[in-house]
């Protein structure tokens, strides 16, 4: 098992008890993480999307592995399944965004929210890898402001018909089905979501968004929908619940970001041993300079000071699955995620940066690791939610909704 990994489980066995299932969970990641490996670069190199991700994962069992068993996942509870997307972390963002929301946006998101008829036919094929999923909240002029969305939809002879596009969906051009957040045409007030077939007359991808800094191995999208006609059936959560949905499932997405970023700040550490090992200047290696040292010394700091608060939040968010309806509980675990969340990308990218530093020339070039975890990390700060908006929401948490900075 990948030494960093395998560390951070004996370093959480002090305070939680693994059972040998979940010890079997990680010990697949870490198989799926390493098989995955040199298809990652390939088409990193390429700058295209990685086909191979849900067939391996699913090889492993372990694209639906947080899903309940009587859906055909494995139960893994948040711990597990922050260590998983830790590990899947350190193959960069791009597996990771996928992973994200096909897991925590696509397939936790049904298995909360949706009828037994939608996981008969949605999350038992996506646990599968049978079915890719895809979150379709974000759009041009509705970023971190979601409640802003100009997606309508109205009901016309008992279907719903959608209109309006969305912006930098992962997933988005290669989902089977998508959840679709939309405003009511007669009600801007009123949000619902719902499940749509990406086969569905009207709808269509608009364009990929291919000209990215990074995360070229993740499919990134802007779909359109012209009269998207959904059944009943499909409508997701209920009506009117939309905001609600969203905001559960941002918590979600926000712990992924957050565990992945982990994994990113271990990959750079294991890059930059080796760097300092074998690179040779002025009749030394590298590591024996200094301010090299230093470098290398910040970046394990740095994760060290990730690791514990997105371990606490996922120990907190086991108990919040528990007790859903408990509102104390909900307010502390949104401020632990939003905690996480911007202390982790922030050092992911930190570290990278400084990782960069200690390849020197070579470092910024794609064909490095650090010149790759550079371009992925930054996008941990913006996407699931900014800085700025983790900034707001830690301020609100300490202060109270009274002191809320934005509506």
């Amino acid at each position: 098992m990948e030494e960093l990994f395998a560390q951070s489980i004996k370093d959480l066995s002090g305070i939680y008890h693994f059972s040998e299932d979940e010890l079997k969970i990680l010990e697949d990641a870490d198989k799926a993480a390493d098989e995955l490996s040199e298809s990652e670069f390939e088409h990193y190199i390429k700058r295209e999307v990685n086909p191979d991700h849900a067939k391996v994962l699913a090889k492993y069992k372990i694209i639906g592995a947080s899903v309940d068993k009587k859906y055909g996942g494995r139960g893994a509870n948040p711990l597990v399944s922050v260590l998983i997307k830790e590990r899947l972390g350190q193959l960069g963002m791009g597996l990771s965004s996928f992973v994200n929301v096909q897991m925590f946006l696509g397939e936790m998101m049904i298995q909360r929210w949706g009828t037994e008829q939608q996981k008969d036919k949605y999350l038992r094929p996506a646990v599968k890898g049978e079915k890719i999923l895809a979150y379709g909240l974000t759009e041009p002029e509705a970023g971190s402001d979601p409640a802003s969305m100009q997606t309508t939809y109205e009901k016309k002879n008992g279907k719903y018909i959608l209109n309006g596009s969305k912006y930098l969906i992962t997933n988005g051009s290669i989902a089977d089905n998508l959840i679709i957040f939309a405003r009511s045409k007669e009600n801007k007030d009123e949000k619902s979501a719902f499940i749509v077939n990406s086969k569905s007359q009207g709808f269509s991808i608009s364009m990929k968004m291919e000209e990215k800094i990074g995360l070229f191995t993740s499919d990134t999208a802007m779909p359109q929908l012209d009269d998207v006609e959904v059944g009943e059936e499909d409508l997701f959560g209920g009506i009117g619940n939309g905001m609600h949905i969203a905001y559960s499932g941002l918590m979600n997405g926000r712990t992924g970001v957050a565990s992945a970023s982990i994994g990113v700040i271990e990959a750079c550490l294991n890059a930059v041993l080796e760097r300092a090992k074998e690179r040779i200047q002025h009749g030394k290696e590298i590591g024996k300079h200094q301010l090299i040292q230093n470098h290398i010394a910040e970046i394990r700091q740095n994760l060290e000071m990730a690791r514990w608060p997105v371990y606490f939040a996922a120990i907190r968010k086991a108990e919040y699955e528990k007790d859903p309806n408990n509102k104390e509980l909900i307010s502390e675990l949104d401020l632990r995620i939003s905690l996480a969340k911007k202390i982790a990308s922030r050092l992911a990218f930190e570290s990278a940066d400084r990782a960069v530093q200690v390849f020197g020339g070579f470092g910024y070039s794609i064909l490095s690791p650090a010149g790759r975890l550079f371009c992925d990390s930054r996008v941990a700060r913006i996407y699931e939610g900014t800085d700025e908006i983790q900034t707001l929401k830690i301020a609100e948490g300490v202060l109270g909704k009274d002191f809320r900075a934005f509506r």
